[in-house]
């Protein structure tokens, strides 16, 4: 099967009515604030919130009845699982998926929920798919790859289809890579029909894979990432010369990035959106000159995070824009120093979330004590105004390092 405008459009058919329709939304908000017409292209409203629906269906409906009756196995750090285990169910095909064992919790139970049987094997993406791949060959199923497939190319490609329906005008279009199934089938539909739209890859800094193996640089190490879905080791041997040909360039985006477009989501737009799904808004947010002023469409390709990750990102984001902030207050370690040092807190406007002496840890004097604070604040300039207050009354304020960035 070769990978071109017909066979996504067939893809296209064979989906019609079998996968959402996802809709292109234009965010006036984030256009607002990065200085760009900002499209989202929403994947996260897909049955298994992720794009992958879309090609894992494509290859399921080629196999033949003898291939479906065999059953097919899939190996996945989530996404790819959900969307097997879910149409093959739906369609009766029995369906093993090999997940890494540190893959989320959520997406382990969601793919378990679809119906599949789940094996949790290996360390990394490629020990799973090792095991998978000799599981295969000794129960004669069918591997269903995650992107190194021209049926599953052709229907990550429908989403291509869909923005051009939906967004004519685009002059830039920002998608996330893993190992390339989805931004090759894209830039394929789209590059068909408008070939002046630029196309935009975008990978973790801390999974660089497609990034160096596009300009002919050896692997590197790869370090854990918040974007898990696309932290692929080995791209695809179909996915890269349609990338080279026809995408412009690839932009790596660092974690404390992708974490601040994960939590910008979830603030501006009130959307769940996992690593790999914001990876492209880390990319605009990081890259901002680049893209002012045009028309940029982001596929927000899966939502699939996990709860505790996601409160730990919003956490994060809070201390990061000190609206949580971590403050050691020194004190002579007698009556009434407490009470006046949050009631000042409480005139100035902060909320105090926790409490703590510290005397055995303290460098302060032993007739000193120094209590810590973790307060909640409006933005940057209340947090400066509470200190300021602390300090104008005669107390000694410290931020706490790691806790507010410092600054103060």
């Amino acid at each position: 099967m070769t990978i071109g405008l017909a066979e996504i459009q067939a893809a296209a058919a064979a989906l019609d009515g079998q996968v959402v329709r996802t809709p292109c939304l234009p965010s006036a908000r984030l256009s607002e604030v990065l200085g760009a017409e900002i499209t989202l292209k929403l994947e996260t409203l897909q049955h298994s919130s992720s794009f992958k629906d879309r090609g894992a269906l494509v290859k399921l409906l080629s196999l033949t009845p003898e291939e479906r009756a065999r059953g097919v196995i899939a190996m996945s750090a989530g996404n790819h699982a959900q969307g097997v285990a879910y149409h093959a169910t739906r369609l009766g095909i029995p369906a093993i998926i090999v997940m890494p064992r540190l893959t989320p919790f959520v997406k382990v139970e969601k793919t378990t929920q679809f119906g599949a049987k789940v094996m949790l094997e290996g360390d990394s993406v490629d020990e799973a798919a090792d095991y998978a791949h000799k599981l295969a060959a000794a129960r004669d199923l069918v591997f269903i790859h995650p992107y190194d497939d021209p049926a599953i190319i052709a229907g990550q490609g429908t989403i291509g289809l869909e923005i051009l329906a939906d967004v004519p005008e685009l002059e830039v279009l920002v998608v996330p890579i893993g190992g390339g199934g989805l931004i090759a089938g894209v830039a394929t539909a789209v590059k068909a029909q408008q070939p002046a739209i630029e196309i935009v890859g975008v990978q973790a800094a801390a999974c660089p894979s497609m990034h160096r193996k596009r300009a002919g640089l050896p692997e590197a190490p790869l370090r854990p990432t918040i974007a898990e879905g696309i932290a692929v080791r080995r791209p695809g041997e179909l996915t890269l010369p349609i990338i080279r040909a026809l995408v412009g360039d690839i932009l790596l985006v660092e974690e404390d990035a992708i974490e601040a477009a994960i939590l910008t989501l979830l603030e501006v737009e009130k959307l769940v959106v996992e690593g790999a799904g914001a990876a492209g808004l880390a990319a605009v947010m990081t890259e901002r000159a680049r893209f002012a002023g045009r028309r940029v469409g982001l596929i927000l390709c899966g939502g699939n995070i996990d709860l505790r990750l996601l409160s730990v990102v919003i956490l994060r984001g809070l201390v990061h824009s000190k609206r949580l902030i971590a403050l050691q207050v020194g004190m002579p370690d007698a009556p009434g120093n407490l009470a006046k040092a949050a009631a000042l807190i409480g005139e100035a406007g902060g909320n105090i979330l926790e409490v703590e002496h510290q005397r055995a840890f303290s460098p302060l004097s032993i007739k000193s004590t120094g209590v810590n604070f973790i307060l909640e604040t409006r933005n940057a300039a209340h947090a400066t105004e509470v200190i300021t207050g602390l300090r104008a009354a005669g107390f000694e304020v410290r931020v706490l390092e790691g806790a507010s960035g410092g600054g103060f």
